[in-house]
Order: structure tokens, then C-alpha cells, then sequence
């Protein structure tokens, strides 16, 4: 069975704990939201037969198609026609015009979305990467197509197949985003989606290392590492743990120096 290769699954947890929504950006992904719940059912009449979660064919038709169902799923181009972009001639079978639901099956089954089994953050969001590829990997930056209006992304971008302007910006919002919203709006349930709400409400109970050892300090360690830091689990709330725990909160711990 195929999986997430370690040192991505890693870095996916980690970015995903610690991804902050842009504020501005809000009203525009919370209209993309609530349409793509509004067509939940043409979503799971595709992703129930093929044990794919309704969510991850919303997020990748917004992606590829703005959530039009005159599209097809593969990359936008008419349901007039077969594709003419890459991938090209899709569906192979049957003819045009096609159904949207029609399209969307043999996207995701050319995609082979429909043998993966990993549905966890890391999963989906290695599999939504892979749908765009892996261009931005190779580039050094954290792909657009995930993270565009969060913090985890500043420029870059592909303008067209094989070009790369490292000072382009993308003007649309990464799916790893969209992802993150939707738990955050309590629309779907996701494996550790609510970790950096955990680290918050543990942090804001701990208090920096005075010299007494606590089980607070201990779970946050414990979180903290699970988002992907490296700390020892030791109950002592010093100056890494709470260097740590800015990077999610933008606060220091209760009693650190340095946020007095």
C-alpha cells in the first residue's frame, strides 16, 4: 500500500498545526466554502462509490475548476470536449459532452485517488500536492497550490507548464487552506485537525519553567512535538518549549522573560 514518505509526512503535520489563515482573506474562502457545501451531494455521489471523502473532490474542483460543473475535474478545460490540456484526451471512454459526474470519476480514478487509503491531514494533503505536482518542491518553496493565503507562503509560482516566476504571486486560495478552514468551521472532522487549538488552550495553562516540573509542560511538549518540534518531554516549560509555542500563538509563555 502506498503512504506519505516520512520526511513529508512530517513537514505536512507540522505545516498544517501551524498554518494561519490571512484575516483579509476570509470572506473570500468562506464564500468557497459554503458553496462547496452547498454541493455536497454531487461530491459524494462521485467520492462514496470510490471511498474518497467529499472534501478532497470539493477542494480539487475549486482548484482545478473555480467549482464549475461545466468543467471537467482534470484541469477545467469543457465537458464539450474530451481535455485538450494535460491531462489530454480524458475521459477516454464514452463521448462528449460528458457529465460532470462523469468526468469527475475518471479524474479521480486517473489519479488513482481511489486506491489511496490514507485519509489522514498528511494524506490528503500529499495527494492534493500530487494532483498539481511537484514542481514548487523542487523549487525550495511550500507549494502555492496548498498554502497561497497563509503564512506558510510568500511568492512563487508557476505562470505556465515549465515556467517558474519566483516573484509571481498567486492570486488563489491554496487547498491546504481551504482544508484548514472547513475544520475550522467544523464541516468536517480531520485525524489531529484540531492540534494547534489544543496547543493554544494548553499553552495558555503553563507557565514557564521556575523551577517546578508539571504535567501542563509535559502534555504541551508532547503537542508541541506532534506539530513537529523537537523537545525533550522532561515537564520543564523552559526557553525552547516556549520559543515553541510562540511560533503558534505569537506569545511567550506565562513567566518567560522575554514577553514582559
Amino acid at each position: 500500500m502506498a503512504t506519505v514518505p516520512s520526511d513529508k509526512k512530517t513537514n505536512y503535520e507540522k505545516l498544517f498545526a501551524s498554518c494561519i489563515i490571512k484575516e483579509a482573506k476570509y470572506p473570500e474562502i468562506d464564500k468557497i466554502t459554503a458553496k462547496m457545501v452547498s454541493n455536497k451531494a454531487r461530491y459524494e455521489s462521485v467520492g462514496d462509490r470510490l471511498n474518497i471523502p467529499w472534501y478532497v473532490i470539493a477542494i480539487i474542483h475549486n482548484m482545478e475548476a473555480s467549482l464549475r460543473f461545466d468543467t471537467h475535474l482534470h484541469n477545467g478545460d469543457s465537458l464539450k470536449e474530451r481535455t485538450v490540456q494535460v491531462p489530454a484526451g480524458r475521459p477516454k471512454l464514452g463521448n462528449p459532452p460528458f457529465t460532470w459526474e462523469e468526468s469527475a470519476k475518471d479524474a479521480v480514478v486517473y489519479d488513482k485517488l481511489n486506491t489511496w487509503t490514507d485519509w489522514s491531514i498528511a494524506g490528503i494533503l500529499y495527494k492534493l500536492e500530487l494532483y498539481n505536482g511537484l514542481g514548487y518542491y523542487r523549487q525550495g518553496i511550500n507549494s502555492p497550490y496548498l498554502w497561497s493565503y497563509s503564512n506558510h507562503y510568500i511568492k512563487g509560482k508557476y505562470v505556465q507548464d515549465g515556467r517558474y516566476d519566483p516573484n509571481a504571486i498567486s492570486k488563489q486560495c491554496g487547498a491546504a487552506v481551504l482544508l484548514r478552514r472547513m475544520s475550522e468551521q467544523k464541516l468536517i472532522a480531520l485525524s489531529n485537525g484540531n492540534l494547534v487549538e489544543q496547543i493554544l488552550a494548553l499553552g495558555n495553562k503553563t507557565k514557564y519553567y521556575s523551577g517546578t516540573v508539571t504535567n501542563e509542560a509535559k502534555e504541551l511538549q508532547t503537542l508541541l512535538n506532534r506539530a513537529g518540534s523537537i523537545l525533550r518531554v522532561d515537564g520543564k516549560a523552559g526557553e525552547r518549549t516556549s520559543t515553541e509555542y510562540f511560533k503558534y500563538s505569537g506569545t511567550y509563555l506565562k513567566g518567560d522573560p522575554r514577553g514582559v
